[in-house]
């Protein structure tokens, strides 16, 4: 019957390494105990020394530019919003004043400014004002 094969994960295998590398042990030794092959061992530490570089250096997300994407996505869709919302608003305010001065037949700030323009534009160009006299009521 055949032997079935131990898969280590790569802390046993650092561990391994480890005791080899700093307390010293001989790789036959740790072969012995582990049930490990010697190629194996060296296969191990070939890779360890090959990628020990991969150890230092930063740690990039790899979905970073997706979420940059994804923010400025929905940064762009909350201006939007903004935006129509404040027209609404804007529209809101404007309505709800037109019907306040037609319901209540009160002459609304907002309708001072146009109404003083249409005076002064029907008012007579001949005509003169005479201050010392004083005005009906």
């Amino acid at each position: 019957m055949k032997k079935q094969r131990k898969q280590y994960s790569p802390e046993e295998n650092i561990a391994i390494l480890r005791r080899h590398l700093l307390e010293k042990e001989p790789i036959s030794k740790l072969c012995d105990e582990v049930g490990l092959q010697p190629t194996v061992f060296y296969r191990w530490q070939k890779e360890f020394f090959e990628n020990g570089a991969a150890a230092f250096e930063e740690k990039a997300r790899p979905n970073h530019s997706a979420d940059q994407e994804r923010i400025a996505y929905l940064e762009g869709k909350i201006q939007t919003k903004d935006e129509v919302l404040a027209e609404l608003m804007a529209e809101h305010v404007a309505i709800k004043k037109d019907a306040w001065g037609t319901l209540t037949g009160i002459w609304v700030p907002h309708d001072t400014w146009d109404q003083i323009v249409d005076f002064v534009r029907r008012w007579p160009q001949n005509t003169k004002i005479d201050a010392s006299r004083p005005r009906s009521r």
